[in-house]
């Protein structure tokens, strides 16, 4: 991480050049590639582990959405993967780790200034760690979707190496910019979609000519799909998720019971209505002072009408996620926040453990450091439970243009181009919170780290496979339970 004393002297570029390449002792880049499962390894007991301090009747529907496919397994199997990455080698070179970096953690969403940006959306392991840990779940998460959707194993190992040439490509630009400019850069995915439309149909930079006619209209089909999902996320605001979740019960806005993925709050408890009411006004203040005086003013032309469980995810399945409805002033303005649990990180087992005792804190703070710009209503909380038991949240919008890539439908063009976003920006989200040149040196100028991670994304898909079919033998065998009730 960037060193944070403002008396010490600062490496100059030269040093951290040389911090870089001298990481490949450590890692070589053709090391990268490797992947060898130990003798004890045991993924399905890493999964009922985390059950444990989950809802138990939910944990049924973690793992029948789990068996659904290889990807979604992949989805929820954060905690066996951190265990197989912490068994590897790595450079040491840190940065803020997304920590459960899959191609359906990215998404795009809404600025504070109403732009629609893209970028990494799930920040519940985050962490700090070695930087290839993210690219590695990355390109795995590549080839075991493609794998899903049929492609030959050469689409899917093109895909993945294009979504690591262009993390590699997009770093070593940054490593030439200004950290001022990093900060400043803003993940605009129709930028982005613009700038891959200029790499297919403007003139090539290799041979000068211009491509033809035909795959000027592959590029364009394969973007269009992407120009849809944009037009669909300004329309995932809370106004419409408010029409999908809630209805008029006597005058008043509720929320719809959907159990057991949605249960509204006075259906769990008999607690008295004005005990019920002031324990949330208190959880709502002190989540309050977790925000910016200018974003608590926000916050206060809102009251708070409802409260419901839902199940959320694949992997956050059984841990507790409350949806909290609230009106504007106006009356006719509703808002719609989400707080979702957050248990210590995977990661934290095999690296450093945060330096923040509350875990929703820990998200929101990796959060904050990593994204671009980020929801207006992030914050956290500490909050007993219906059992008495404090546990640690954080919050945020449960929707506002908020869109994620429907990989299950994405054609081996689209899955490359995807790739490539998330590539860029996962990058952009290292670049901010490690040493981006160091790292962009230890990558260095050749595809020899494409290749091993591609290498190792191969691999580990074919793992995945067997852990899919582990877990279902589980199940078969009755040493872990499924319920298929609901969709991820």
């Amino acid at each position: 991480m960037p060193p944070t004393s403002f008396i010490d002297p600062l490496p100059t570029r030269a040093e951290r050049k040389a911090a870089g390449t001298s990481a490949r002792d450590r890692a070589p880049l053709a090391d990268q590639a490797r992947f060898e499962p130990g003798p004890d390894r045991d993924p399905v007991g890493l999964l009922l582990e985390q059950s444990t301090t989950r809802v138990p009747d939910l944990v049924p529907i973690r793992h029948a959405r789990m068996l659904v496919s290889p990807f979604t397994f992949f989805r929820g199997a954060a905690l066996p993967m951190a265990a197989d990455l912490a068994a590897s080698p790595h450079s040491g070179l840190t940065v803020q780790l997304c920590g459960d970096a899959h191609l359906s953690n990215f998404g795009a969403f809404a600025s504070p200034e109403r732009r629609l940006v893209f970028d990494i959306n799930d920040f519940d392991e985050t962490l700090p760690g070695p930087f290839e840990w993210d690219v590695k779940r990355l390109a795995a998460s590549v080839v075991v979707a493609a794998r899903d959707n049929g492609f030959s194993d050469k689409a899917a190992r093109r895909a993945a190496k294009a979504g690591v040439a262009s993390y590699r490509e997009a770093m070593r630009d940054f490593a030439r910019t200004s950290i001022l400019d990093v900060w400043g850069t803003v993940g605009d995915i129709e930028a982005r979609l613009e700038e891959f439309r200029g790499e297919v149909l403007g003139t090539e930079r290799t041979s000068g000519k211009k491509p033809g006619k035909k795959a000027r209209k592959r590029v364009v089909q394969r973007l269009s799909s992407f120009d849809k999902a944009m037009a669909k996320a300004r329309r995932q605001d809370s106004t419409r998720a408010a029409r999908k979740l809630t209805e008029i019960v006597d005058g008043h806005r509720r929320i719809v019971a959907d159990p057991p993925l949605i249960v509204p709050l006075d259906q769990m408890t008999d607690q008295p209505a004005a005990e019920r009411r002031a324990f949330l006004e208190s959880l709502l203040e002190e989540y309050r002072l977790t925000l910016s005086v200018d974003r608590r003013d926000l916050l206060g032309h809102f009251a708070l009408r409802d409260v419901a469980h839902k199940v959320v995810g694949v992997g956050s399945v059984g841990t507790r996620a409350w949806i909290l409805l609230l009106e504007a002033d106006d009356g006719d303005t509703p808002l719609i926040l989400q707080a979702k649990q957050a248990e210590a990180s995977v990661l934290s087992r095999f690296l450093a453990p945060s330096e923040y005792e509350n875990q929703g804190r820990r998200v929101v703070v990796g959060q904050r450091a990593t994204q671009a710009a980020s929801d207006v209503f992030l914050g956290w909380v500490r909050a007993a439970g219906l059992d008495g038991v404090p546990r640690d949240f954080y919050v945020r919008q449960l929707k506002d243009w908020k869109a994620s890539a429907d990989i299950a439908t994405l054609g081996p063009d689209n899955l490359l181009a995807y790739a490539r976003i998330c590539g860029w920006t996962l990058a952009r989200a290292h670049a901010k919170t490690g040493d981006r040149v160091a790292i962009a040196s230890y990558l260095g100028g050749s595809e020899r780290f494409d290749d091993a991670l591609t290498d190792f994304a191969v691999a580990y898909a074919d793992q995945t496979v067997r852990d899919h079919a582990a877990l279902s033998a589980a199940v078969a065998s009755g040493r872990a339970q499924a319920a298929e009730i609901g969709a991820a």
